[in-house]
């Protein structure tokens, strides 16, 4: 699939990793449909992106909202040839905390958002996917991009609810690539270490130096962009399917 001018859906666009892949799409000439929530955000964001930037206010775990948001943005397009679903929360709290045990509300909504909202949108876009031309000597339709994280593997204590939402992302990968594979569709999963995103912002200082000092190389933290090319390599890489790649320079996340 050519990376120049790509028609994307990409979620959680307003911050973080999916602004970054939304302004490297952007660069290369393609057009973005950023879903989010954040109108303020991603308002002042389109007046620097431009004109082949839209924004449709989506909540991803919201099936009747996605299927409207996506219709909007295949009538935009024409055509939708990636998604890269970026939107996520990452709260920590033990099971047994000091203030007592965590609701089985606060652990649904971390599945809500993170699993079922990416699964969500992947549901809803290969219906309309399957129904492009196909492109290229491999005849490529589509292409889907789920990001997982490390802690899918090595998650922490206070990550219960995280990890579980990430790991699912991770599991569900190969079997959508299997499923999707007759249509000439692609589906792959990031898993990205520490970035240097809002999310992470809500850390003090000292817990950041100390999370960027544990990865061994390079010795800091990850940055938007370098998560952005990774995704620019998997579209244009036909054999990456069904697989989650690490990116996060050799970190093994310890219990805390």
């Amino acid at each position: 699939m050519e990376f120049k001018q790509c028609k994307a859906i990409v979620t959680g666009a307003a911050s973080g990793l999916g602004l970054a892949v939304t302004q490297r799409i952007i660069a290369a000439g393609g057009t973005v449909v950023m879903l989010d929530l954040d109108h303020e955000r991603c308002a002042d964001e389109l007046i620097l992106l431009g004109e082949r930037a839209h924004f449709i206010a989506t909540d991803v775990t919201s099936e009747s909202g996605v299927d409207t948001a996506l219709i909007k943005a295949h009538e935009l397009m024409g055509e939708i040839r990636l998604v890269v679903n970026c939107a996520g929360i990452a709260p920590s709290r033990r099971v047994l905390a000091r203030d007592g045990l965590i609701s089985n509300a606060e652990f649904q909504q971390v599945i809500d958002i993170n699993l079922n909202g990416s699964f969500n949108v992947c549901r809803a876009v290969v219906n309309l996917m399957q129904n492009n031309n196909p492109a290229g000597k491999d005849e490529e339709r589509g292409l889907l991009i789920n990001t997982a994280s490390i802690a899918a593997f090595e998650g922490q204590i206070g990550q219960a609810a995280y990890a579980a939402s990430k790991g699912g992302i991770a599991s569900m990968t190969l079997p959508l690539a299997r499923e999707f594979a007759r249509l000439g569709i692609r589906v792959m999963t990031i898993a990205p270490g520490i970035f240097e995103t809002p999310m992470f912002d809500q850390l003090p200082q000292e817990a950041r130096e100390a999370l960027a000092a544990n990865t061994p190389y390079p010795k800091r933290l990850g940055q938007p962009d370098e998560f952005a090319a990774l995704v620019q390599h998997i579209v244009e890489n036909p054999m990456l399917n069904g697989s989650t790649i690490r990116l996060d320079g050799a970190l093994r996340m310890g219990q805390k």
